[in-house]
C-alpha cells in the first residue's frame, strides 16, 4: 500500500505541461470538463486514505493522469490523495487524506474514458457562509464568525479559477458543475449566534448567482452535500427546489437508513473512509443525468 501511494503523489511537471499543450494546440478536439470544488472541512477532506483498499488505489492510478488537480494554490498536479499538513496529521493522525473529489473523479473518469478533466479546489475547515464565503463580505460579519484572519474566500475561490483557466483557450475547456461541501459552521448557533443560520438560505443563493455571473456561466449546475443542522438544512432544501440546476445530496442521523453517513467519534470527528467514498460517489451519481458528452 506504502509504495502504490508513492507512486499517485508522485508529480511531474512535464505530464502537466502535455496536458495543457495537447488543449492548446487542439489535439483533442472534445473540451477539458472543468469542476469546481469548494467549503470547509469536509470538502477540503478528512478522510483517511491510508484505509483505502489496493483496489482503490488501483483505480485511482488507472485514471488520475486524465484529471489535473489544482488545490488551495498548491503546484498543479494529477488527482491524488492529499498529503497531511503538520496540523492534519497533529489533529487528525492522517498522513494522507481525500475529500469528495477522488471518488467523484474516478467514476467520472471511469464513466467517461475518451474526457479529460480539470478539478478545481478551494476550501479551508472551519469557515462559514456568513463569514469569509460570503459574496457580501462584511467585516462585522466575519468579525462575528471569528473569521477576520481567514481569507475573502469566495473573492479568491473566483479569482484562483480565473487563474487557472486563464491557461487554456475559451474554447479548450467547458465550466460543467460545481461542488459545495459546506454547512457546518453556519449551523453553530450556540456560539455565533442565530444570525448565520437564517441568512443561509440567502447566501448561498448569493453565492450560486455570483458564480454563474463571475464565471460567466448562467446555467452551471450546482450539487451539495448536506451537512449542518436547523436552517442551514432547511436553506439547503429551499435553494435546490428554486432551481431546476441545483441539487441536494440528503443525510440522515438515522443509522438505518440509506443516507446516514458515519463519522468518527469526537474529538477527530468528520467522515469516516467509506463515508468519504460514498459521498464522492453520490455527486457523481447526481451529475450523471447532466453528463450528455
Amino acid at each position: 500500500m506504502k509504495f502504490r501511494i508513492s507512486i499517485v503523489f508522485c508529480f511531474c511537471m512535464m505530464w502537466s505541461s502535455t496536458f495543457a499543450t495537447a488543449a492548446h494546440k487542439g489535439v483533442k478536439e472534445k473540451p477539458i470538463r472543468v469542476f469546481l470544488f469548494a467549503g470547509q472541512s469536509n470538502m477540503d477532506g478528512r478522510a483517511d486514505g491510508g484505509k483505502l483498499s489496493s483496489k482503490d488505489i488501483e483505480r485511482l492510478e488507472e485514471v488520475a493522469d486524465r484529471i489535473q488537480f489544482y488545490y488551495n494554490h498548491k503546484p498543479v498536479s494529477k488527482l491524488q490523495l492529499s498529503e497531511g499538513s503538520a496540523y492534519v496529521k497533529r489533529h487528525y493522525s492522517l498522513e494522507y487524506y481525500f475529500g469528495p473529489e477522488l471518488f467523484f473523479g474516478i467514476e467520472l473518469a471511469e464513466a467517461h474514458p475518451d474526457e479529460r478533466f480539470i478539478f478545481i479546489k478551494r476550501s479551508i475547515g472551519g469557515t462559514s457562509l456568513y463569514g469569509c464565503w460570503n459574496p457580501c463580505w462584511e467585516e462585522a460579519k466575519a468579525a462575528q464568525m471569528n473569521e477576520l484572519n481567514q481569507p475573502k474566500l469566495f473573492g479568491d475561490f473566483i479569482s484562483y479559477t480565473k487563474e487557472v483557466l486563464k491557461e487554456y483557450k475559451e474554447s479548450d475547456y467547458e465550466l460543467s458543475g460545481m461542488l459545495w461541501g459546506q454547512g457546518e459552521a453556519d449551523s453553530n448557533v450556540k456560539k455565533k449566534g442565530p444570525e448565520p443560520s437564517e441568512t443561509y438560505a440567502q447566501n448561498l443563493q448569493n453565492l450560486i448567482t455570483e458564480t454563474r455571473k463571475q464565471l460567466h456561466s448562467p446555467e452551471l449546475p450546482f450539487a451539495m452535500f448536506q451537512v449542518g443542522a436547523g436552517k442551514v438544512v432547511t436553506g439547503m432544501q429551499e435553494t435546490a427546489e428554486a432551481d431546476d440546476r441545483v441539487f441536494l445530496i440528503p443525510q440522515s442521523k438515522n443509522k438505518n437508513s440509506v443516507n446516514f453517513y458515519p463519522t468518527n467519534p469526537p474529538p477527530i470527528g468528520h467522515y469516516v473512509t467509506e463515508s468519504m467514498k460514498r459521498i464522492g460517489q453520490e455527486f457523481f451519481r447526481v451529475y450523471t443525468p447532466l453528463l450528455n458528452w
